[in-house]
């Protein structure tokens, strides 16, 4: 004891000038003063460093007498720095063990330090040993529940904070994010810890306006992230009631990149949301992401960023899934709800995901009977259709139109195959609504007219009034496309609308001769408008095309295209490749070599299709 108590406190003639108390130094120059501090705090740290290796001070002895006589000369010595390095000096020199079971003791001097010590760091270490010592066996962590580790560091955060009125709200941020860490590896099974440190930083918070500081709001960040990172799984974030309540203090940038944050965690993860009520609480952690905050508005946004964004969003609503179809149509329904609210440039990116989940629903209700009555029905096909028009319909006043035709088109093919034929024809409809009123632009009038004919020709839930209908729809508006070449193409594209190898009833050979030929009107004309327009007439490329469609139905069976028809195609591709006025294509030219190699082909190999092309000369 003699020897602990001369090194602890030397001389008592020297006190004065090498004692803990000498660490405040006289009023002399400031150079010197520091140099002194210097010397003085390289002293005291040795000499606690020599007592902490000294045989026979054991957790008895540190716990009743070392510690509580190192504490008393800290909190008396009155300098802001010689406390900082004493209270590390403690914390670094003895074991982990002792600090343990002297928690209370040690804690208990924080409070009564100067409110300009750095308490932050230094508590922050504390927690940081604490929990590698935690982590380091198994057999230790009975001994942090007996000593109630959680509730004193908790505590003793709490008196710092309240006693050093001056701290910044970065460092009370900082406290509870290693608070956070300590209680994630020391007791990651007690939710209601977690959730504790998180209402306290809450409770810092309360009253401030939204931190607009940077370094306040990476701790922040910090403390969000860290169950995310812990557990792995943002269901259980979600449990955590005080979890929403922090990000709200989150200026609205630092607020989306948390956001984002949360679905790379669940992407990262493949985490399921499976239930209405996480939507929900999900929802509203991202709403960054989802709506135009107060003081944020989207177009602000750089495009890039704003593209990675919502692609993020797209992504996220794929992860929303439940076995039980009443629960599946209850999350679809509030992904609705909060899409809806996004606006005009959000809406392209949302809509279609959320589409293509309900179709997946679809999918598993197929041939499920059942009227759209009220909220109390069960979930069907019928139900879900009404609330995907009612979705895409907001696309057309975005507006978006050529997307609203896509998915109006896909909604048709699955009302197809729910046999829902009323359904089917007014998505139909709808589509092409959208493309007489809202589609302007000519090469988005091709590209929209060839989907509507693809698609078309997959249906077969139509009665011949209804498929009659929209077939003639989709003629008429083929043979008005601005460019020649583009209604030819279209045209031709008709053709397969009355011929549907796997369906009996869709044999119309007639109409398919009348669409070819139609198509070589066209294209013969296209030829006279380049002549008259360049002096030379086009390539021939447009026949070749048609002649392929000639075999294709010929091989089919369709007795309205003859060889002779065929020879006859084939005698004005000839002709027209050897005048003098058409412009040379090597393309167009290899083309129409591969075709006649083709047709050779089937001559040779004999059989009953190569008795049908014996008569064609290639």
């Amino acid at each position: 004891m003699v020897l602990v108590n001369h090194i602890l406190f030397g001389d008592p003639e020297l006190r004065p000038s090498i004692g803990l108390s000498g660490l405040q130094g006289p009023g002399r120059a400031k150079e010197k003063q520091e140099k002194e501090r210097s010397e003085l705090r390289d002293l005291v740290g040795k000499n606690l460093h020599v007592l902490s290796q000294i045989e026979g001070i054991d957790l008895e002895m540190y716990k009743d007498t070392v510690l509580p006589r190192v504490l008393e000369q800290v909190v008396n010595c009155k300098d802001e720095l010689a406390q900082y390095y004493l209270m590390d000096c403690i914390i670094q020199v003895f074991p982990d063990e002792y600090h343990l079971q002297t928690l209370e003791t040690l804690l208990g001097a924080c409070p009564q330090l100067q409110p300009t010590v750095d308490i932050k760091t230094v508590l922050s270490q504390l927690m940081e040993r604490l929990s590698n010592y935690a982590a380091s066996s198994a057999e230790v962590l009975p001994d942090f529940l007996q000593v109630e580790a959680f509730a004193k560091l908790s505590s003793a955060i709490g008196k710092v904070i309240e006693a050093q009125v001056d701290m910044p709200v970065v460092g009370a941020i900082t406290l509870y994010v290693s608070l956070l860490t300590f209680t994630l590896r020391v007791h990651p099974d007690r939710l209601d810890y977690v959730d504790q440190v998180l209402g306290a930083c809450v409770k810092k918070l309360c009253g401030k306006p939204k931190l607009e500081d940077s370094k306040a709001t990476k701790q922040i960040v910090a403390l969000l992230s860290a169950p995310l990172e812990k557990y792995n799984d943002i269901v259980t974030a979600l449990t955590l009631s005080n979890y929403p309540r922090v990000m709200d203090h989150l200026d609205n940038g630092t607020n989306k990149i948390m956001a984002m944050v949360i679905i790379q965690s669940i992407m990262k993860n493949s985490t399921c949301i499976s239930t209405a009520d996480k939507v929900e609480a999900l929802f509203e952690l991202i709403k960054g992401l989802i709506k135009d905050l107060d003081g944020f508005p989207v177009d602000e946004l750089d495009e890039e960023d704003f593209k990675d964004e919502q692609n993020s969003v797209a992504r996220l609503i794929h992860m929303f899934y439940n076995d039980d179809p009443e629960e599946m149509l209850k999350i679809i329904c509030t992904v609705k709800k909060h899409i809806m609210t996004g606006g005009s440039r959000r809406l392209p990116f949302t809509v279609p995901p959320l589409i293509f989940s309900a179709l997946r629903l679809v999918r598993r209700l197929q041939g499920q009977e059942g009227d759209v009555v009220g909220e109390e029905e069960p979930a069907t096909p019928k139900k879900i259709f009404q609330l995907l028009n009612q979705t895409i319909e907001a696309l057309s006043f975005v507006p978006s139109p050529e997307l609203a035709l896509r998915l109006y088109l896909q909604c048709a093919e699955a009302a197809n195959d729910c046999d829902l034929e009323p359904v089917a024809y007014e998505f139909f409809t709808q589509a092409f609504i959208l493309y007489e009123e809202e589609i302007a632009d000519s090469k988005a009038q091709v590209t929209a007219i060839h989907l509507i004919i693809g698609t078309l020709q997959r249906m077969n839930v139509f009665g011949v009034e209804n498929r009659d209908t929209l077939t003639h729809k989709a003629t008429g508006y083929s043979a008005k496309l601005l460019k020649k070449p583009d209604q030819c193409r279209a045209v031709y594209a008709c053709s397969h609308l009355f011929w549907v190898d796997d369906q009996d009833g869709i044999k119309d050979g007639e109409r398919v001769m009348l669409c070819l030929k139609r198509a070589l009107r066209i294209a013969n004309a296209a030829q006279q408008m380049a002549t008259v327009a360049r002096g030379s007439s086009g390539p021939v490329t447009l026949f070749v095309e048609i002649l392929n469609k000639y075999i294709y139905f010929f091989e089919k069976g369709n007795s309205q295209v003859t060889s002779s028809a065929i020879q006859g195609l084939i005698e004005l591709i000839t002709s027209e490749m050897q005048s003098e006025s058409t412009t040379p294509d090597p393309s167009s030219d290899a083309f129409f070599a591969s075709t006649m190699r083709y047709i050779q082909f089937q001559k040779q190999k004999g059989g009953a299709m190569g008795e049908k092309y014996d008569s064609i000369k290639a």
